[in-house]
């Protein structure tokens, strides 16, 4: 009976490669799901330990910029670099895919070095603007911590770029469930160690990271893969990965804006804007983080593959299934988010200082935010689409747009609305970025398929 569950299994996800693609997303997604649940636990031992200590709030607030240069510097580049290594990979072979995988690693070694270096040196200076409420003690403390974070950068962005590699070759199991060794760690040593306090949380992600790193360069290792920096000059491909990396960090860079402006945009309301904004978005924030992670993961290397061997119908077929997919799934689910809001709040948050009047203030907020599910996943499939066809330049206009709608719709409907309306308003971003996204790519490939029976 095993035996026979198994062959289907593999039948089922090896057959099509709309099936690989569904059989990629899933395993994302379970495992993303494991290592979130070990974080979930984690954050129960920090409330616990912590609560709402001065020392939490330094380190949350050093951890703003480390995280920020992670999610410009490295996440933009595996967005440049996978569509590039796949074709070359595919239409060159192994030694030339992993020359560029050498040659990239000193290019991001170098940027995440140089990164490291900026935030941490001229982190007095900005730790001014961002915490400007502390007192001195608590931002000392908290320039202390950023200090401490700051190899974080480096470590991270490596680990990144190899999580990205093993998702090409299709090992997306490893790269996902490789993250819950940082969790785990911290879980450890918060437990073991009460009396370093927050220092226990900076060690922690540290040394989690490291293992990861550890635990990623055995298993590229056995996958015969390069993991040693080595330089061979500055070909036509890295060269390519360049020329996509500086609009997909500058996009990154502007949508990464979108959340700090949301917040400070919330704090000219009334006094607790910024935390019903916070509360209101944190659970429509799960199922979006985990679908999207899932998603976005799989798509990127089955879409590169299509592109590397010009199959333009079989893509175009596999994303309108994808998005018809999306939406049939997700719409219901942002129904019943939207329909159920109230108990929903009033189950997971009314309890101790947070009272029925805050549950009211809430309530409309999650189920304003709720309406982006569908658009947002979906935009994500295609912001993948495109950074499969190297148009990264076109994401950098897309996040310029959609960052000056957000804050205009967010003024308009604040005098509107008031904290609600910054809720209409995200989701009203992301509902013209889906469409934005849709017509592009449309255009995209039908100029593809037009051009490839042309010529064929």
């Amino acid at each position: 009976m095993r035996t026979s569950w198994l062959n289907y299994w593999q039948k089922l996800t090896t057959s099509s490669i709309d099936r690989q693609i569904f059989s990629a997303a899933f395993t994302v997604a379970v495992f993303t799901a494991v290592v979130k649940l070990a974080s979930i636990v984690k954050e129960i031992l920090v409330a616990w330990q912590f609560g709402t200590d001065d020392s939490l709030d330094a380190f949350f607030i050093a951890l703003v910029i480390p995280s920020l240069a992670i999610n410009v510097v490295a996440g933009s580049l595996n967005a440049a670099f996978i569509p590039t290594y796949i074709r070359v990979r595919d239409r060159e072979g192994f030694v030339s895919a992993q020359k560029l995988f050498a040659n990239t690693s000193i290019f991001s070694s170098f940027l995440l070095v140089l990164a490291t270096l900026t935030v941490a040196t001229t982190a007095p200076c900005y730790l001014k603007v961002i915490a400007s409420g502390f007192p001195p003690e608590k931002l000392e403390l908290t320039c202390k911590l950023l200090w401490s974070i700051a190899p974080l950068i480096c470590l991270s962005g490596i680990r990144t770029i190899w999580g990205a590699v093993l998702n090409a070759w299709e090992k997306f199991a490893l790269a996902a469930v490789a993250p819950i060794l940082t969790p785990l760690v911290s879980i450890v040593l918060l437990y073991s160690f009460p009396g370093w306090g927050v220092f226990a949380l900076t060690i922690g992600l540290l040394m989690g990271t490291l293992l990861e790193l550890v635990i990623l360069a055995v298993i590229l290792r056995k996958q015969k893969l390069i993991i040693y920096p080595r330089w061979s000059g500055l070909d036509a491909n890295l060269r390519q990965i360049i020329n996509q990396y500086i609009p997909a960090a500058a996009g990154a860079l502007l949508i990464c804006s979108a959340m700090p402006i949301d917040q400070s945009m919330a704090a000219m309301l009334s006094p607790g804007s910024v935390a019903a904004l916070n509360y209101g978005n944190r659970l429509i924030a799960s199922p979006i983080s985990l679908l999207s992670t899932a998603l976005g993961t799989a798509v990127i290397p089955y879409f590169s593959k299509m592109i590397a061997a010009e199959n333009w119908q079989d893509l175009q077929g596999t994303l309108r299934k994808y998005l018809g997919l999306i939406f049939a799934g997700t719409v219901p689910l942002a129904i019943g988010l939207m329909v159920f809001s109230k108990p929903i709040i009033e189950l997971m948050l009314q309890r101790g200082s947070f009272t029925a009047t805050d549950t009211q203030m809430v309530v409309p907020i999650q189920t304003l935010y709720a309406l982006q599910i569908p658009f947002y996943l979906a935009n994500i499939l295609l912001v993948r689409l495109i950074n499969s066809l190297n148009q990264n330049k076109t994401l950098f206009y897309l996040s310029a747009a959609n960052l000056t709608i957000n804050v205009v719709l967010n003024y308009l409907f604040m005098q509107w609305l008031g904290i609600i309306g910054i809720a209409l308003s995200t989701s009203c971003v992301y509902i013209f970025s889906f469409l934005y996204a849709l017509v592009f790519t449309h255009r995209a490939l039908k100029t593809k398929v037009t051009q490839f029976k042309k010529y064929s």
